[in-house]
């Protein structure tokens, strides 16, 4: 009787790619929103009439690949701001299809929580993510149970993402990620550190909070989960032109044109890029593209791994054996990496038609465990 080949080393045919199968469109570079601003300046909020004007001008236009309207911390006039979000957020999506519409909701079943769910519940199609801050914090991973059950009724197609900022949110950090509404985490560096007691510095919070970024992100990868790094308080003067596309011209313009505060927030976004985090939290509009390039595979990055790619398969290298490629010696796990880079800008909505056809060529090369060894999101039967 010949073995049967377990399902996990079977080669699926895959037609397309689809976000739904590679789970999801990442977060990439979020800008935190305030719905009704406070202004120095005059020392007073905004009215609904100026609040609209603002949402018009900057957050229809924002170069974001997630716009988050916070009801939260960053939030002191929540009513008027749940208000002038009812309002708004219907032609935010109808102009701007392509940016996900996050809302960061109050802590679990306190007061200002009940308003948001009440609020959510005005426009389910307009949202995209809900993030619960403090998750867990208070009734541990029943906490995303419940809001899962909630939004569920709603519209299914919402997904959470809980801010972990307690040391007892990153204990059950496994629980959090263990239902299906939650494809990423988002580390809140400052209530963490808060809780901690630990003292972090805007130049140096990625080292000192680096233990416990790193015990997340371990979690993280084996749920398939994705993490989210953490929002950066440095505002510069300076902003990069978004033509900038490749390491040297940013690097280039830095040299030149940025400031301390600009090199600071790149060089923290290309850690966590290196240390493969799914999304980025921005504060400033100026680090938008900043952020998004440090993140996001450059185009001539992008053709180096698909000619790393072409010569695998030409040798029929991709699941074992090794290849001579431009002075080195490359192998099946570096083939993977070279994967992961496509992936990576596909699901940043970096890659080109013609190659994410061919990525779509080397996934249907590879048995379904070999996938899944090298991009853990996503379902594939």
């Amino acid at each position: 009787m010949k073995n049967k080949i377990s399902k996990q080393h079977q080669k699926i045919e895959i037609d397309h790619l689809s976000h739904d199968l590679l789970g999801g469109v990442w977060p990439g570079i979020q800008l935190y929103y305030p719905p009704v601003k406070y202004s120095p300046s005059s020392g007073v909020y905004e009215n609904l009439i100026d609040a609209a004007k603002r949402i018009k001008k900057h957050a229809h236009t924002t170069e974001a690949h997630t716009i988050i309207f916070d009801l939260e911390d960053g939030c002191r006039q929540k009513e008027m701001s749940r208000t002038l979000l009812e309002r708004e957020l219907p032609e935010l999506r109808e102009k701007r299809p392509d940016i996900s519409i996050a809302i960061r909701i109050n802590p679990f079943r306190t007061e200002e929580y009940i308003n948001d769910l009440e609020f959510l519940k005005k426009l389910p199609e307009c949202i995209d993510v809900v993030m619960l801050s403090k998750a867990g914090e208070v009734y541990g991973a029943a906490e995303i149970r419940d809001l899962s059950s909630n939004l569920f009724d709603l519209n299914e197609k919402i997904s959470i993402q809980p801010i972990i900022e307690h040391p007892k949110s990153l204990k059950i950090a496994t629980e959090l990620m263990s239902f299906s509404t939650v494809k990423h985490v988002v580390f809140g560096i400052h209530d963490f550190s808060k809780a901690m007691g630990i003292n972090i510095t805007p130049i140096g919070w990625i080292d000192e909070l680096n233990f416990f970024l790193n015990e997340l992100m371990f979690e993280a990868r084996i749920a398939g989960k994705g993490v989210i790094g953490g929002v950066e308080t440095l505002i510069g003067q300076t902003v990069m032109p978004s033509n900038f596309l490749e390491p040297h011209d940013v690097r280039r313009w830095l040299d030149l044109h940025g400031d301390d505060e600009s090199r600071i927030v790149y060089k923290h976004a290309v850690r966590e890029r290196e240390l493969g985090l799914t999304g980025k939290q921005v504060i400033h509009p100026g680090h938008i593209h900043l952020c998004k390039v440090a993140y996001t595979p450059s185009p001539t990055d992008i053709k180096l791994k698909i000619r790393i790619l072409k010569a695998a398969i030409e040798a029929d290298a991709l699941e074992g054996g090794a290849i001579k490629f431009e002075g080195e010696m490359l192998d099946p796990p570096m083939f993977g990496k070279a994967l992961q880079t496509l992936l990576r800008a596909y699901a940043l909505n970096a890659l080109k038609e013609e190659d994410i056809d061919f990525t779509l060529k080397v996934l249907n090369k590879l048995p379904q465990q070999v996938i899944r060894q090298n991009w853990p999101y996503g379902e594939i039967e």
